[in-house]
């Protein structure tokens, strides 16, 4: 397919999804049937929760961007969770299931663990409730024991994925503590659980395998969240410090590159609301040690001096649709000189990107390692049922001599400058049946700019196309 076609492809993805959000514009009724859930239909105790989703989503990319492949690619991704807790009191056990296949997909297709993961066991823990808390007379806490899920705050650092086919899981402890006023306090220590299948064709085949814990690599954080810092300036503007780290080594399954790290950061935050302006800003520093890879015969220590920064300032109108409009900026730090003995790149490890930068999966083209992206973004809520988005981000290196990282593609001479490209990325999303059955439509396109095009063994064409249609049910 052409650049042309490509482009009207495209075209009348997002002329459908926005048309489809001003079809959402319409009235709706107020009241509507309680959504079916599974706990209510079979009359279970009160003290035994149970519930769950099934999603389907189709995914669809014209033209490749990572290195060693081309052409289109499609695939069909499966994902169903059912969580079941029981409440003793002040604990309560919870297990948590986890299945995601994928079908459609050929050799070319980059498929990993994060896409495909059959039937296994995401949570399995213990938690305690009601523990006395360290925010002053009235917090409370709760500590979960054993494999479960983390996210905190923005999710940038540590996050339960919600796009992603596979969820990543952790097995340790993870404390929790509010007051009165909406402060939290967080602190981890956890080991992260390695997903199987990992090798082709064994993803192919959504062959079982059981996922495993790297008790080799171990996570520790503590974070914590102070609501309303400035109530006279800015009412409901929240402020964040947090530090993060991880310390890993080699096992016999497992090799790594030794990381030793420690990242503490900050945060303010003022969520959307109508007729004010918002901002989140979060920053952080990453400083310590590591290999410049897995190799065993790797045994030179790198010093790590890194860092990130969001910057978002948005306003929302007190007008039809609540439009919000937002400028924003993604800063990742790249590996100026990869001669030295210094690794200056700032590296995703457990936290997100799809909220700030684009749809993922097979596209997903912009990580926050080695990245420089102003952009923009709009968004509009018609109703309760409707809601759509739109960014858009000029992609930059941060460092012209680093990787262009999901892509695998790099100049270490510089000379192929640092404008990845034009990314565009739009999401619509429609309760069919409100709370139980959710319509999601997306579609993305990056058009390569001068590092793309120059870039020595570059992928061919002009850009990448991709869309996608989901369904998710809740029950």
């Amino acid at each position: 397919m052409g650049q042309k076609q490509r482009i009207l492809s495209l075209a009348l993805i997002a002329t459908f999804i926005w048309a489809s959000v001003a079809a959402g514009a319409q009235p709706v009724l107020k009241s509507h049937p309680q959504p079916w859930r599974a706990e209510r239909a079979w009359d279970l105790p009160d003290w035994f929760t149970l519930k769950g989703e099934a999603r389907v989503r189709y995914e669809s990319l014209e033209g490749q961007f990572r290195s060693n492949r081309d052409g289109s690619d499609q695939l069909l991704l499966f994902r169903s969770l059912l969580l079941a807790e029981a409440d003793l009191g002040n604990v309560s056990l919870g297990v948590e299931l986890q299945d995601s296949r994928t079908y459609l997909g050929d050799e070319g297709t980059p498929l990993g663990s994060s896409i495909a993961n059959p039937l296994d066991l995401l949570q399995a823990y213990v938690r305690f409730d009601d523990i006395p808390g360290p925010l002053g007379p009235g917090s409370k806490g709760s500590l979960k024991l054993g494999r479960q899920t983390v996210s905190v705050g923005s999710k940038r650092q540590i996050e339960r994925v919600d796009f992603a086919n596979v969820i990543k899981s952790y097995t340790g402890l993870n404390y929790q503590s509010t007051n009165s006023r909406g402060d939290e306090f967080h602190a981890i220590y956890v080991v992260p659980t390695a997903r199987f299948p990992n090798t082709r064709p064994a993803l192919d085949d959504n062959e079982l395998s059981g996922d495993e814990e790297q008790w080799n690599r171990h996570i520790f954080g503590l974070h914590y969240r102070r609501a309303d810092i400035l109530p006279t300036i800015a009412p409901d503007l929240w402020g964040e410090v947090f530090l993060y780290g991880l310390e890993e080594h080699d096992s016999e399954t497992f090799p790594t590159p030794d990381r030793s790290y420690l990242v503490p950061g900050f945060r303010l935050y003022r969520k959307p609301q109508k007729s004010r302006w918002d901002v989140d800003i979060e920053g952080a520093l990453r400083h310590g040690t590591r290999y410049a890879t897995s190799a065993s015969s790797d045994t030179e220590s790198l010093a790590v001096d890194a860092s990130m920064l969001h910057a978002e300032l948005g306003y929302t109108f007190d007008a039809p649709w609540q439009p919000r409009i937002a400028f924003e900026y993604y800063w990742a730090s790249g590996d100026s000189d990869p001669t030295d003995a210094k690794f200056d790149q700032h590296e995703r490890l457990f936290g997100s990107r799809r909220s700030d930068l684009n749809n993922t999966s097979i596209h997903g083209p912009l990580t926050p390692a080695n990245l420089n992206a102003p952009g923009f973004r709009v968004e509009v809520k018609p109703n309760d049922r409707w809601d759509g988005r739109f960014y858009y981000h000029a992609a930059h290196l941060a460092s012209e001599t680093d990787s262009w990282v999901i892509a695998r593609r790099r100049d270490p001479s510089g000379q192929s400058g640092d404008f990845i490209g034009h990314v565009l990325d739009a999401r619509a999303r429609y309760w069919v049946v409100p709370d139980s059955l959710l319509l999601e439509l997306g579609a993305s396109a990056l058009v390569y700019g001068d590092f793309a095009k120059n870039v020595p063994n570059g992928p061919d064409g002009d850009g990448t196309a991709f869309g996608y249609a989901q369904l998710t049910l809740s029950f």
